[in-house]
């Protein structure tokens, strides 16, 4: 398929912002269901979700860029929820961080205020959807908590979006050496400290 992508020249529609704006919006509603679709089965194992939510403002006005993250963000939890619980619980079981051990019995008392709380806080990383799967909690409760959680922050960047990307474009390139920096600082500081934390 990628290979037959590349030969019909589908990949030279997406090389420009302008060029992959004009080709979503001229494929109407195949577009929209070419960018869940895209979303939901890619975004559970591994390209990040905010990618396709900060496109979105980019290509569709924003209450349609709305539905679409939505959509999106929604299909791919579920996505991810059900690979965790049905196909590889076992292995997923294994590779879950042990941060998020300490919400499983949160989960299993207080199932949706929990959702709602890790949906808002981190919004939608595989390993989330991974936990959730393999967690006590029920497949409507996820779902409903998961709906409850992104709507804020997904609301926030259909609105937004475009404004933000346009100001990222205007930092200067001094601008962004600081902010990795901090950024830098940061990690190296709370890399520290949890080493502290784990020594004995």
């Amino acid at each position: 398929m990628i290979l037959a992508a590349q030969q019909l020249g589908v990949f030279r529609q997406f090389g420009e912002p302008a060029r992959l704006q004009r080709t979503m919006v001229e494929l109407g509603p195949w577009g929209y269901l070419a960018f869940v679709g895209a979303y939901a089965l890619l975004q559970p194992f591994g390209v990040p979700g905010t990618v396709f939510i900060f496109a979105a403002p980019l290509i569709w006005p924003w209450p349609i860029a709305f539905a679409l993250s939505m959509t999106g963000t929604m299909a791919a939890s579920v996505v991810g929820f059900s690979f965790a619980r049905f196909v590889a619980r076992d292995w997923v079981s294994r590779i879950i961080p042990a941060r998020f051990r300490k919400y499983e019995e949160r989960l299993e008392h207080r199932g949706f205020t929990t959702v709602v709380l890790l949906r808002f806080i981190f919004w939608m990383p595989p390993l989330l959807h991974a936990f959730f799967g393999v967690s006590r909690v029920r497949f409507w409760t996820h779902v409903s908590g998961s709906f409850v959680g992104y709507l804020v922050p997904l609301l926030l960047v259909s609105y937004f979006g475009e404004r933000t990307v346009d100001a990222l474009r205007k930092v200067p390139p001094t601008g962004w050496i600081a902010i990795g920096a901090v950024v830098i600082t940061i990690g190296a500081v709370s890399f520290w400290r949890r080493r502290r934390a784990e020594a004995p």
